[in-house]
């Protein structure tokens, strides 16, 4: 069976980061965009990674470029960005696509694992995200419009 331990990313400075390391750990992964209406969510998802980081808990967020351009920057455009604005110290990745063919196979796995409205697999927009169990599987997808404070309650109950 699959799990995010058969996955290997960039990070945003282009190393490898095995998420085989992140075994034991309550994932939260969010496709992200700096220019989206949904930006804001960026203090949330850190507010999520400052109250529960000790107990075993990180955001992982992968840019994208795939909804409406609204990612445009380069990776150190998009780490300053998010650190000047919304002070965010979680690990950001590389710029990924989430759907199609040149999508990323850890959000393949992660939208087959748990779809969206109505059983889609495609992600519909920026800030989609995917909260993942101690034991490497995708436990609930939220969309867009799901706000980060309100996962904290599935977030408690995982760690």
């Amino acid at each position: 069976m699959t799990t995010i331990a058969d996955f290997t990313v960039a990070t945003n400075r282009g190393e490898n980061l095995d998420l085989k390391d992140k075994l034991g750990n309550v994932l939260l992964v969010v496709n992200t965009a700096s220019k989206c209406g949904f930006t804001p969510q960026y203090d949330g998802l850190e507010k999520l990674y400052q109250t529960y980081k000790d107990r075993g808990f990180e955001v992982l967020g992968f840019p994208c470029n795939q909804f409406g351009g609204q990612e445009p920057g380069n990776a150190d455009e998009i780490a300053e960005f998010c650190k000047v604005n919304f002070g965010v110290t979680f690990p950001l990745m590389a710029k990924v696509d989430v759907n199609g063919t040149g999508a990323s196979p850890l959000f393949d796995w992660m939208k087959s694992s748990a779809k969206g409205l109505m059983g889609s697999t495609s992600i519909k927009w920026n800030f989609t995200k995917f909260l993942v169990g101690r034991d490497g599987k995708v436990v609930k997808r939220y969309g867009p419009t799901d706000t980060p404070d309100r996962i904290a309650r599935d977030i408690e109950a995982l760690l």
